[in-house]
């Protein structure tokens, strides 16, 4: 009996060992501690770039047509604001149009009347100008007789009175004429008038009509819907958020290295993320940001010690492919570590060789 017991606890003790041997082995391969001077770590968690639905202008929310959770595509509607007043605004812009048309056709028939008055003035200062050239023909004539005693002194100054009224004729005339080419003027400037008139109309038109697209509210990327802000019915400012979505073309982790590491790292260099829900796994990314400053400085920077406390941070942006490819499953907020290799001569070691699901 005593001898089956002590067997029966070394058995467990022997079992508790080698349960322990491979979970600390487990441990070690998914959670390792470090793979030398040439790979740096750092902790971080999964991010994507938020973007805010937000109303362009004020108005009441119509329908929402996703819910928090849901998946959206680029260009697809999720909101749609309550556009009557601007429906009514566009149908006042577009009789105003027609409105402008109509005034232009009767402006330019104005100058077409006016251009007409202006040839029959220069046609009657023609008139005039031979009226005079005969009159004076006349009183010269008249004038010789009269010398010559063959004509009355009376004749002589009818004729000079018909010089004198046909000169006042034609220069009656003459200002008839600049009047008429005023007029003209006059008539083609209120063509303009009228022309930008209808242009401003044009343009309210396409303002409105902007606006009322604009109140069809899409999603600009692919997209999760993160948070539902507002209800259909609300009235919103101009700006008022009505949905938070996740960018799932832009996901990322950020995290933190200390100076003599932060110095190697560069733009578009490798990145290997492990996730603690997915320890399994590796899934690459690359380096897409390096802060210039340091953070978590200390107020003052005296020791070798103290230099080893500023830190940078580091973004590692997942790749498009692996994004295209599992977009649905995404997840922000997920804690893991990303390993960055500083030598580039050295290969990734087994433990962070990539391996994402199929």
């Amino acid at each position: 009996m005593t001898a089956n017991k002590k067997t029966l606890g070394l058995r467990l003790l022997a079992g508790v060992l080698l349960l322990g041997g491979g979970g600390f082995w487990g441990w070690t391969f998914l959670h390792p501690a470090g793979f030398g001077p040439g790979f740096a770590s750092g902790n971080g968690r999964i991010e994507a770039t938020e973007i805010d639905i937000a109303a362009k202008l004020a108005a009441r929310i119509g329908q929402v047509e996703v819910d928090e959770g849901d998946f959206v595509q680029p260009g697809e509607v999720l909101v749609y604001m309550d556009t009557a007043s601007l429906e009514a605004q566009r149908a006042q812009a577009v009789a105003e149009v027609r409105q402008a048309e109509t005034a232009i056709l009767t402006a330019r028939a104005v100058v077409a009347q006016r251009e007409s008055e202006h040839s029959s003035a220069r046609a009657v200062v023609a008139q005039r100008q031979a009226e005079l050239t005969v009159a004076g023909q006349r009183y010269r004539r008249t004038r010789v007789l009269a010398e010559n005693s063959a004509m009355s002194r009376q004749q002589l100054d009818d004729a000079s009175a018909s010089q004198l009224s046909a000169r006042a004729t034609l220069e009656s005339a003459r200002a008839q004429v600049l009047s008429a080419r005023a007029a003209v003027e006059a008539a083609r400037t209120g063509v303009t008038e009228k022309e930008s008139a209808l242009a401003a109309a044009k343009a309210a038109v396409q303002r409105l009509e902007a606006d009322i697209r604009d109140s069809l509210l899409k999603s600009p990327v692919l997209a999760r819907v993160q948070y539902r802000i507002a209800e259909p019915g609300e009235v919103l400012g101009a700006g008022g958020k009505v949905l938070n979505l996740i960018d799932l073309t832009d996901v990322y982790m950020t995290f933190f290295l200390p100076t003599s590491e932060a110095g190697q790292v560069r733009l578009e260099q490798e990145v290997r993320l492990v996730l603690d829900a997915f320890p399994q796994y590796v899934f690459p990314a690359r380096v897409s940001y390096v802060a210039s400053v340091a953070q978590f400085t200390p107020k003052t920077v005296e020791t070798r010690n103290e230099r080893e406390k500023l830190m940078f941070r580091i973004k590692a942006r997942l790749t498009p492919e692996l994004l295209r490819k599992y977009w649905d499953q995404v997840k922000t907020g997920l804690p893991g570590l990303a390993y960055v290799r500083l030598d580039p001569a050295q290969p990734w070691p087994e433990a962070l060789q990539i391996r994402i699901p199929q």
